[in-house]
């Protein structure tokens, strides 16, 4: 939202209540509030009838500050609020003839005290990171509609790039444009999101968080170029800067401060195949489908059956279509039968024809107007209501429902929708603030059937197949990029949302193979396979047609089998590098700047990325194999090809459909397993740690976990000259270790 013209003129109907100067400030225990009138004060005379804003700076744990600005403290400030982290971490306040020092960690946010020199300078030591001085704090009336608005402008450095935001399919790099956040379903071609997180990192290494769960509007080097402003209707904003010193230390803190993912099951990370969304199945459809994924030697371990498992109108009533499944149970226990694992689609909303909906009236589970009457609409589903998941009732009445499916032997759910929440003159059971509600409604309703999982199922036995979220939602994975078309500019947009996503903390992250809409031609299904499976989870996923290999032609059968396979042997690094994404908040998927902050080639890269700390992706993005990356220095191996890259440079390629750049970091050490058919096994039963191009001097480790993501075996190598040793600690089965390069370069094992 713009509230200037040009530089020095604000637009007509604004009038500004800027932050000018220090007047006094008090401390109470570990906070700090500082008052700042909105003009230079000369004269007693000065101090009526102004203005005048309060700042309060707190921290909720070691290098992050929380800043509260607010004009009217007497407005109502109603929830829900984003849950964060309260470490209680010291702080120390100083105060000298100029300054005001509020100091958490090595972070300080630095007050001015002179007379008409308003500015906080936030610093990580004596580096500063961004400031916040004349015109840019401020509040804002708009004399047309009466409406009030807090305003916040965070200067940019030269050089210095924007990212994150949530789920943003506009390009990787912010600096230009101007972005809302609130939760819309609009598909991937388009600036409007499913999974809008206010909270963005920069190039420096540190990262802010807006605690806002309302319509907040960013204008990012946009309305004035030198900042990043974020605007919220009322009298009250609140944003954290959050200081990890460096990209990934950031992302780390910041789940840190809003949770960490979950781990999810390692048969998660397997082949999802799925009915598709409009199109005609019953069992034997389904039983078709999964016998020839077993006819051709290609690996499935999880089916999933989408809306239509309902009969139609009646989304969600939670029972089997008796026509089309006459014998749901049965059917999951022959597919159970098989190794699949059972994923069922549903969603929040209550359709009329539903025997559920005057179940939910009549006890009150679902949202309603502020005059009482329950909230309806004919969009998606006629009738329909909102499941109110403020009302604890209505939580355990949709949990109930979802037991017994469990109970039926459904293993997880796709949490679809959660984006088309209603704001007007709408009364919510716990009082919440409706338009705050429209974001944060995701949180409340992904929760509940992550918890159910963890419930029935046992913690780290919970998925979700989740298309919205908000701050806090990474805890409860995994999510899917949305409603994707089969082209290859749609592929690319898919890849730079989840990376966008991957900078607010999301470690898991999935998208539609092959675009969600239209079908693709036989070709761009072969690179989406590839691309698929080498995310953190994957997906075959469309609207009006199967997503079945022999359907777009033989060679895609061999495709998708090869990386299928390919994923599957990765398990062993993939799975110790889910657990970090669980323990430490690095996602799996990680933006090259993240990994590479230090290599400023690497800050707008988006069409690759690293697959955890050592395998680099670039999907192939042209019909004829042509492919352009970028490599970090250092000498890389292609794993598929054999081929070392030298890297600092950029590589123009051309692969066929069973190839493509997939390079192994420098000084790597990658765990490999000895299964091919399956992604839940035994890690370290036959793992192989495979040495790449090492340098002198270098070194490396990892670790191999089992299912549940206990070490059981770490693994360090060091090079001295020609010799690499590797010292092994934990279980001692059938492990080997290689070079992948035919250097001849001893390796002794310790």
């Amino acid at each position: 939202m713009k509230f200037t013209n040009g530089y020095w003129l604000t637009r007509k109907e604004i009038t500004p209540l800027y932050a000018v100067e220090y007047a006094d400030h008090r401390i109470s225990g570990k906070e700090l509030t500082v008052y700042a009138p909105a003009k230079h004060i000369t004269d007693r005379g000065d101090c009526l009838n102004l203005g005048m804003l309060t700042v309060c700076l707190s921290s909720p744990m070691e290098d992050v500050i929380k800043v509260s600005v607010t004009h009217f403290e007497g407005k109502s400030y109603r929830g829900p609020f984003v849950e964060t982290a309260d470490e209680n971490p010291s702080v120390s306040i100083e105060e000298n003839e100029n300054e005001i020092i509020y100091q958490s960690g090595n972070t300080k946010a630095v007050i001015d005290k002179r007379p008409a020199s308003w500015s906080i300078r936030f610093y990580d030591g004596d580096r500063e990171l961004t400031n916040t001085g004349y015109r840019n704090m401020a509040h804002m009336t708009n004399n047309e509609t009466g409406k009030t608005y807090m305003v916040e402008q965070l200067a940019l450095d030269v050089d210095e790039y924007v990212y994150g935001l949530g789920e943003r399919f506009t390009p990787f790099v912010k600096n230009g444009q101007v972005v809302e956040m609130w939760n819309e379903d609009g598909g991937t071609a388009s600036e409007i999101a499913y999974k809008n997180i206010p909270f963005y990192i920069t190039n420096k290494g540190y990262g802010v968080l807006l605690d806002n769960e309302s319509d907040a509007a960013y204008e990012i080097a946009s309305e004035k170029v030198e900042h990043v402003q974020f605007s919220v209707e009322g009298e009250r904003l609140d944003y954290f800067v959050i200081n990890g010193h460096t990209p990934k230390g950031t992302i780390q803190k910041y789940t840190e401060l809003t949770g960490k993912p979950a781990l999810p099951p390692a048969w998660s990370f397997g082949l999802w195949l799925t009915t598709s969304f409009t199109t005609n199945y019953d069992e034997a459809t389904t039983s078709s489908f999964i016998q020839g994924m077993e006819d051709r030697d290609i690996p499935l371990h999880v089916f999933h059956f989408d809306c239509y498992w309902m009969e139609a109108y009646e989304w969600c009533n939670f029972t089997w279509d008796p026509k089309t499944f006459p014998d749901p149970k049965g059917m999951l226990q022959r597919y159970h039968e098989k190794g699949l694992k059972i994923c069922v689609w549903i969603n929040p909303y209550i359709g009329q024809k539903s025997p559920l909906f005057r179940e939910g009236m009549e006890n009150g589970y679902l949202v309603k107007k502020t005059n009482g009457d329950v909230w309806q609409t004919d969009l998606w589903q006629a009738g329909m209501g909102l499941v109110d998941f403020t009302n604890p009732g209505a939580v355990a009445w949709y949990t109930d429902k979802l037991k017994t499916l469990l109970d039926m032997g459904v293993d997880c759910f796709k949490t679809d929708f959660g984006e088309r929440i209603p704001v007007k003159n709408i009364a919510y059971f716990d009082g919440s603030d409706p338009v705050k509600m429209h974001n944060y409604y995701t949180q409340l309703y992904n929760r509940t059937v992550f918890e159910l999982l963890e419930r029935e199922r046992g913690i780290g036995e919970a998925v979700l197949f989740a298309r919205s979220a908000t701050v806090g939602g990474q805890q409860f994975p995994a999510h899917w990029g949305g409603d994707c078309s089969a082209s290859y500019p749609s592929m690319a947009e898919t890849l730079r949302s989840g990376l966008s996503l991957a900078c607010g903390g999301f470690g898991f992250w999935s998208h539609d193979i092959s675009g969600f809409e239209s079908t693709a031609p036989a070709d761009i299904y072969k690179r989406w396979c590839q691309f698929g499976l080498l995310s953190s989870h994957s997906r075959l996923h469309g609207s009006s047609s199967y997503r079945v290999p022999w359907l777009f032609d033989e060679e895609a059968c061999d495709v998708l089998r090869k990386f299928v396979k390919l994923k599957c042997t990765l398990m062993p690094y993939l799975y110790e590098q889910a657990v970090q994404a669980h323990r430490d908040g690095t996602p799996m998927m990680r933006p090259m700047f993240v990994e590479f902050p230090e290599d400023r080639a690497c800050e707008p890269l988006d069409k690759q990325y690293m697959l955890g700390d050592s395998l680099l992706v670039a999907p192939i993005f042209k019909a004829s194999g042509e492919v352009e990356y970028y490599l970090p220095e250092g000498t890389w191996y292609n794993l598929l090809t054999g081929k070392k890259v030298q890297g600092g440079r950029w590589q123009k390629e051309v692969h066929d459909y069973q190839s493509m750049p997939l390079l192994v970091r420098p000084n790597s050490l990658l765990a490999v397993g000895n299964c091919c058919t399956k992604p839940d096994y035994d890690f370290a039963d036959g793992v192989t740690l495979y040495l790449s191009c090492f340098e002198d001097g270098a070194h490396a480790e990892t670790e191999i976990t089992d299912q549940k993501g206990n070490t059981v075996m770490k693994v360090h190598a060091v090079r001295n000259g020609n010799v690499i040793r590797v010292h092994v600690e934990g279980e001692n089965k059938n492990w080997s270790c290689k070079l992948l390069d035919e250097s001849e370069i001893a390796v002794e094992i310790e």
